[in-house]
């Protein structure tokens, strides 16, 4: 049996679990090393060398392989439908035309009254955040 050996190294704990959740669904085991002492006291993290991903010796070359071809189309440009059939808001992002909006209550209610009278929305397709 192969051993286990340092793959990657992460700041966060998301990242490397990102990216254990890609190589296990490509059929490669890993495991995460340091993210529960890290995240327990961050400033341990330069001594301790980081958040580890950590593969079998054998599984190094797949791996590598797996994440490089996922960083690649990760930078491709997703085709995504801007419009839903039913929303819940008739008017769409000034800046994308997407109807895919939110409407974000925590800054404009108290206690779920609305105190006034333009909310701010969120557009989940672009992230642009306005008025209306």
């Amino acid at each position: 049996m192969s051993k286990l050996v340092r793959f990657k190294f992460y700041e966060t704990a998301l990242e490397a679990n990102r990216d254990k959740q890609i190589l296990a669904e490509k059929g490669l085991n890993s495991f995460i090393a340091n993210e529960q002492l890290i995240q327990s006291d961050w400033l341990l993290s330069q001594a301790v060398g980081g958040i580890q991903l950590q593969v079998f010796e054998d599984d190094l070359g797949k791996a590598t392989e797996i994440l490089k071809d996922y960083k690649e189309n990760e930078n491709m440009a997703l085709e995504v439908e801007h419009t839903i059939e039913d929303p819940e808001f008739d008017f769409v992002c000034p800046k994308c035309g997407s109807n895919h909006i939110y409407r974000d209550d925590s800054a404009t209610s108290f206690f779920g009254v609305s105190i006034l009278t333009s909310h701010k929305f969120i557009c989940y397709y672009c992230e642009n955040e306005f008025t209306h």
